[in-house]
């Protein structure tokens, strides 16, 4: 790829492209989506940087928060929940500020396309006192990084670039540019900048807020902050996405683009204001712009016509400004396709055990979440990474031991190592009884099937000792931790049993690599002979999408679907599935 080319490019991709022509040298994330490909195309890279998957987000950003002390351009990428397992470190490096430019992309999730919630980090870098950039483009999805590090350094600052699924996952025209040779800065100690104790930390709240004073004031006059004026009669504050549905549904109407959302620049949307009838504010999610407009006594409508809940579109700036009545087609009325697991999944496996033995499971973020629905129907609960461990143990010290014997908790491997090893550190110290099922698939498997640090493989692709998850429970002091085949059912529901039934916490790693994993060899598929069908339904109890019932009760197993895994194999009773040869 040559400098100077213009090329499609994902907004994810956009922003990696971003970060290596700002001179990066350090980069450290967590999968999530949408920001997962960030560090995927950042990686292409290596050999002019270090790119890394950290257990979670608060190592990533501390490890891009040491780089940027010592000197150089580092960044951290999360997703919006991510934003809060770094928010300990966030607010502080607030104060703080940098040596080299520091930034954090956080990805949004208007819509909750694959995510527990619709936060919107504008509201948490406010508290937070970080300035936060916002692209509505590929393009400037990557030129708002090159600014973003200059932002960071000219204001001693962490920088804040925020994305949405929408913008990371559309495409558009990038023009490409070389990259910056951007000299390391001396580290000089400063233990008043540096050591947040009380004393230092209360002087450096006075310049956190003479510095956010400063940036509002330039925002004024900042590029990225841009008027366009055209019919004054409408007017509409506007950023990221969102600018785009505007200037599609009324391009007739006057725009302020913020590249810069926070903070706001108060002089440069007070004199728009004066030049148009009336001012919209539309931005997705909270109404952050709005609050603050409306703060300074500037008349403008947003919420009352717009909603806090979901994404925008051009049409439904239309009604709403515009008053059109769109006829709109009704969607065509199919049946509701529920997430599902992956034909061959060592998950099913494990929920189909944990449905006959009719136990609950407290829940975790990644693709055993989908326990949760029919036909398997066992994940009662869902919170955050790592929860599942901690919510089982709040049950227990809530309702006593026999409470929680038709439980467990569940969560993957990565999930595990992200926080949930610090759950289960605290279910050991604080003598927890509970059952603790680590469903090892060895990937990070719903973000598209990353490494972690139980993997043996690093981001940049180098063999590293994997860490054992097994040691790791034993290093604990936990006496019962046992290791079983995700798919040898019977020995899985004998475990469960045992452990479930004892007065002393116990952890069961099950253990089968994801289906999907491209180094996982398929050996054979399964089929059914339909003579030998008894038509008793058990092979189907798991849901899985391969298989599928006859008119005449019989089942068939489509051969396209199949992985070959025989969990409805060791179901069958009857010999009525059986293996046939690739």
């Amino acid at each position: 790829m040559s400098d100077t080319e213009k090329i499609m490019m994902l907004g994810n991709a956009a922003i990696a492209r971003g970060a290596y022509e700002a001179g990066v040298k350090v980069s450290a994330a967590y999968p999530g989506t949408p920001s997962t490909e960030i560090s995927e195309n950042l990686v292409q890279y290596k050999d002019d940087l270090y790119c890394e998957w950290s257990p979670n987000e608060k190592v990533a950003t501390e490890v891009a928060i040491g780089a940027s002390m010592a000197g150089v351009r580092a960044m951290c990428s999360m997703k919006h929940v991510g934003v809060n397992v770094a928010a300990d470190p966030l607010y502080t490096v607030s104060y703080i500020g940098v040596s080299g430019g520091l930034v954090m992309v956080a990805a949004d999730d208007p819509g909750m396309y694959s995510s527990q919630n619709e936060q919107d980090t504008r509201m948490v870098a406010r508290a937070a006192h970080v300035p936060v950039l916002e692209p509505s483009d590929s393009q400037e999805a990557k030129d708002f990084m090159k600014a973003a590090f200059e932002m960071s350094e000219k204001y001693d600052t962490p920088v804040i670039v925020r994305t949405t699924t929408r913008l990371a996952h559309s495409q558009g025209m990038v023009t490409l540019g070389e990259r910056e040779n951007v000299p390391d800065k001396t580290y000089e100690r400063d233990i008043a900048k540096r050591v947040m104790m009380p004393a230092m930390a209360k002087g450096r709240h006075i310049v956190v807020e003479e510095r956010e004073n400063k940036l509002a004031e330039d925002a004024c006059s900042l590029p990225i902050n841009r008027v366009e004026m055209r019919d004054t009669k409408i007017g509409v504050i506007a950023s990221g996405i969102p600018y785009l549905y505007v200037r599609e549904a009324i391009p007739d109407a006057s725009v302020l683009k913020l590249g810069l959302v926070n903070p706001l620049p108060k002089k440069l949307i007070e004199d728009f204001a004066k030049k148009v009838d009336t001012l919209y504010i539309v931005e997705e999610l909270d109404p952050l712009i709005e609050l603050q407009v409306r703060s300074w006594g500037i008349s403008c409508l947003g919420k009352e016509i717009f909603t806090v809940q979901g994404e925008y579109s051009a049409n439904m700036i239309r009604q709403a400004i515009n008053h059109e009545n769109l006829e709109l087609k009704s969607p065509a009325q199919v049946p509701n396709r529920p997430p599902i697991l992956c034909p061959g999944c060592p998950h099913r496996s494990v929920y189909t055990v944990l449905s006959k033995l009719k136990l609950h499971a407290a829940g975790d973020i990644g693709c055993y979440t989908l326990g949760a629905v029919a036909p398997l129907s066992v994940i009662d609960t869902t919170v955050c990474m790592g929860s599942s461990i901690s919510t089982l143990h709040g049950m227990e010290k809530a309702k006593g031991k026999e409470y929680i014997k038709n439980w467990v908790a569940v969560i993957g491997d990565s999930t595990f190592m992200h926080t949930g090893v610090n759950s289960l550190m605290n279910m050991a110290y604080n003598q927890g009884t509970g059952t603790v099922m680590i469903l090892d698939n060895s990937t990070t498997g719903m973000t598209g099937h990353q490494d972690h640090a139980a993997t043996g493989k690093t981001l940049q692709g180098d063999t590293v000792p994997a860490i054992s998850i097994y040691e790791l429970c034993k290093a604990m002091g936990i006496k019962n931790v046992i290791e079983v085949d995700a798919f040898d059912i019977a020995q899985l529901e004998k475990t469960v049993k045992e452990e479930v039934a004892k007065d002393e916490l116990s952890v069961i790693i099950t253990k089968s690599p994801c289906v999907m994993l491209k180094q996982k060899p398929m050996t054979h598929k399964c089929a059914s002979d339909p003579e030998k069908c008894k038509k008793c339904g058990m092979c189907l109890k798991p849901g899985c999408p391969a298989i599928t019932k006859k008119p005449d009760g019989t089942v068939a197993i489509d051969d396209t679907l199949c992985n070959g895994c025989d969990l409805c194999k060791s179901l069958c009773k009857f010999g009525a599935i059986e293996d046939t040869a690739l």
